[in-house]
């Protein structure tokens, strides 16, 4: 007679299986810059790549100071099953900052293969700040003033929080937005906007109220039935091309380009929706992309993948998906 090994046997199996599948929710470290530090040296220090290092702290050069803090991402070895998606939720991270932090704009893994993991939205704030902190990596032309107001708080919260003594901040510097008040923006700026150019809209980037309606339009045009932060996403895309000195200098001629005469960069110039009447949210998407607020995560374009069979704009990277929309830089 054939006798049956106790269950007992096979708990520590059955306890290692379980193990694996529960979420790592590993988080990054933080480090300030000491006097003598390079980038190579902190890589090295932390074993990771300089490179990994620049993109989850959003540095546009190798340039960095003492006193600044740097955060350091954590590896993480794939495992079977695994996907970018399923990694990014089990560590409380945006698929998109996954994607960034590691220079990955395809979606396949390989099992062992070493990811890093930016910091997770629930990671424990900076400067002494109470756990449960949003982190905010601060980007070309952000200001105190502009990122106290797209997160709803005062500009002396945000220094008290960060311990800052003064107005200066620099791309790449990380502050904690203070507990309670650190929720997504909801509005990315001001109000709504009637679309007249009043106080600062536009200033920035010396645009006429014609300019704002112009983009105002395209934003119905393209994004109309998507969420409102894919209406700001669609309206920052065209303001980075703005900044971008491969595209035209002015709102018109990157709405309108035609290359060789064939090839229009938005599709509701081609069959005239580009002439429907902006509406009351596409400028406010509007202004909040000219304060600052840019959910496409610097992208200079955009599709619907279920409706592109351009070959081209899908080469490019992959910097976020909002809604119907992939955006993409290049």
């Amino acid at each position: 007679m054939k006798v049956k090994k106790p269950f007992i046997r096979h708990v520590p199996f059955l306890l290692a299986f379980f193990l694996m599948l529960l979420p790592a929710m590993v988080h990054a470290q933080v480090y300030q810059v000491r006097s003598g530090d390079s980038l190579y040296l902190i890589s090295r220090r932390f074993n990771i790549p300089t490179s990994t290092l620049i993109n989850t702290n959003n540095l546009s050069s190798n340039l960095i100071y003492p006193g600044q803090t740097l955060l350091i991402p954590t590896a993480y070895t794939v495992r079977p099953g695994d996907t970018l998606y399923l990694i990014a939720t089990r560590n409380g991270v945006s698929l998109a900052s996954l994607r960034t932090a590691n220079s990955r704009w395809h979606d396949t893994l390989m099992v062992g293969e070493t990811l890093y993991l930016p910091p997770s939205q629930t990671n424990p704030g900076q400067g002494g700040s109470g756990g449960g902190n949003q982190i905010y990596t601060v980007r070309t032309n952000d200001s105190l003033y502009l990122i106290a107001k797209r997160y709803g708080i005062t500009v002396q919260a945000l220094k008290t929080a960060n311990r800052l003594s003064s107005n200066f901040i620099y791309p790449g510097q990380q502050l904690t937005i203070p507990t309670g008040t650190g929720n997504p923006p909801a509005s990315g700026g001001n109000g709504g906007n009637s679309g007249n150019n009043g106080g600062n809209y536009g200033k920035k980037y010396n645009l006429s109220a014609s300019d704002l309606e112009l983009l105002a339009r395209l934003v119905r045009a393209e994004a109309e039935g998507e969420s409102y932060e894919g209406q700001v996403a669609v309206a920052a895309s065209v303001l980075n091309r703005l900044n971008d000195p491969r595209y035209p200098n002015t709102i018109w001629e990157i709405i309108y380009q035609v290359d060789q005469g064939i090839y229009y960069q938005y599709s509701p110039v081609m069959d005239g929706r580009i002439n429907l009447p902006a509406t009351a949210t596409s400028r406010k998407a509007v202004q909040a992309a000219v304060d600052g607020w840019d959910p496409s995560y610097g992208a200079i374009g955009f599709y619907n993948p279920a409706k592109t069979t351009n070959r081209w704009v899908k080469s490019h990277p992959i910097t976020t998906q909002i809604g119907n929309h992939v955006f993409y830089r290049n």
